[in-house]
């Protein structure tokens, strides 16, 4: 059975967006639009992970955390939200939340991180290594290499070949990196030409003829590491 997460969010389009990049990871997703009603979910349901929002009507996420960790409830919680400045993300990792997400943020990249909090939870080994061809990948350090060498990425590019690794010889439109890069809908597919001409300038051996990010003509990008 699929590791089980507990979105708790008042707005339902970050609810959205949240489960798909959830369930992208083969995590199962339930949601809860108050902290009110995640309570009375967490005292009927084990969940292996909690993903809130601090802006909640009633009981607000930080209270949520409090009240969990006063009841003694474990379970890895994850805060997610607009609010990003210092003091907010300190208090909340104070009174118990395992990490802190600003939004708007990388569906790919916050995957990678819950399904890295479920794995720590329950003290499993947290390397995760793709390979594919001369690059390696680790999920756990977002760190990538060729041919042994690393290559430094900024956090889209990370996400993007984070995505190919996972998807090896599989095509994406323009618009379907943007959604699951960007978390939106497409504004502006120059955003993800820029994106796949940088990488290319740092992984291809000649980027004006690249052999591993390939153009498919009408549809989009494949990622081909033979």
């Amino acid at each position: 059975m699929a590791d089980s997460v507990l979105i708790v969010d008042s707005d339902a389009h970050s609810r959205t967006v949240l489960s798909r990049a959830l369930r992208s990871a083969a995590l199962h997703t339930e949601s809860a639009v108050s902290g009110e009603e995640a309570l009375e979910r967490l005292w009927r349901v084990k969940y292996d992970l909690v993903v809130l929002d601090v802006d909640l009507p009633g009981l607000d996420g930080f209270r949520l955390v409090q009240d969990l960790r006063r009841r003694g409830v474990k379970t890895p919680v994850i805060i997610c939200s607009a609010h990003g400045e210092d003091y907010e993300q300190i208090y909340g990792l104070d009174i118990g939340a395992d990490d802190f997400v600003v939004k708007p943020f990388s569906p790919l990249v916050f995957a990678a991180k819950a399904r890295a909090l479920i794995r720590r939870s329950r003290g499993l080994p947290m390397d995760d290594v793709l390979s594919a061809g001369p690059f390696t990948y680790n999920a756990s350090t977002l760190r990538f290499y060729k041919n042994g060498d690393e290559i430094v990425l900024s956090s889209k590019e990370n996400a993007i070949m984070k995505l190919f690794m996972d998807n090896v010889d599989r095509v994406f439109s323009r618009s379907r990196l943007y959604d699951l890069i960007w978390g939106g809908s497409l504004v502006d597919e120059n955003t993800v030409m820029v994106y796949i001409s940088r990488l290319r300038s740092k992984i291809e051996d000649d980027p004006a003829h690249p052999k591993y990010i390939q153009t498919v003509r009408g549809l989009g990008y494949r990622f081909v590491a033979k």
